[in-house]
């Protein structure tokens, strides 16, 4: 399973690229916002700023709703860096415009899936990477995990391998939950990643490791 890191913020993709374990970004324009990054030269500043920290792929949202304006930002930003995957909202305009993508070998994500019928045009589409969002669905009393499942058992029957990346994880049992289902990328909060790091029996065993030493040292 692949760990993305699901922030704008240049400290915490450092610390969880620091950790070893990561391999991508997500971002959004929420989450550009939340760090302050304001107007279309910034915005696209910082993601080359996020592809020289990380190693791995760095999903970057278009705004535009219209085909062609998906198209024009779309291919900009795949020009800004190797690493940038093209984010694009599902949408009609959004799935012809993933289609062209595909054809003209642009990397694609396709941003607030919340059924697997949409999973699965985006899937036909040719889509690199499909993102549920799992957290918001549990929002609304609905169960985000099985979403997860239908999308994989459907990519599993006809072989589709557009990769499964859980979005909107909000917690370190969403993103176990994920792995038992066969997610194959989870994207969430460094706190769920570090959350995975917890357990109070390795705090008590190391503790008594460390007592017993001083004991004879």
């Amino acid at each position: 399973m692949k760990f993305f890191i699901d922030t704008a913020n240049l400290d915490q993709i450092r610390e969880a690229q620091n950790l070893g374990v990561l391999d991508g970004v997500t971002t959004n324009p929420s989450l550009m916002a939340k760090e302050g990054i304001t107007g279309r030269n910034n915005i696209l500043k910082h993601y080359v700023d996020i592809c020289k920290i990380v190693d791995g792929d760095v999903s970057a949202e278009v705004i535009a709703t219209d085909f062609k304006g998906i198209v024009k930002e779309g291919e900009e930003l795949a020009e800004l860096h190797e690493q940038i995957v093209v984010k694009v909202p599902m949408i009609k305009e959004g799935i012809k415009a993933i289609k062209y993508f595909t054809d003209h070998g642009i990397r694609t994500n396709c941003t607030l899936v919340f059924s697997s019928g949409q999973a699965l045009l985006a899937a036909k589409a040719g889509a690199t990477y499909v993102s549920p969002f799992i957290g918001r669905l549990d929002d609304i009393s609905t169960d985000g995990l099985n979403l997860i499942a239908e999308i994989r058992q459907i990519y599993d029957n006809y072989g589709y391998e557009t990769q499964i990346l859980a979005a909107s994880i909000r917690h370190s049992m969403h993103i176990i939950e994920c792995a038992k289902i066969g997610a194959d990328v989870m994207t969430g909060p460094l706190s769920s990643i570090e959350g995975l790091l917890k357990h109070p029996l390795t705090d008590i065993g190391l503790a008594q490791f460390l007592a017993d030493y001083k004991k004879g040292n």
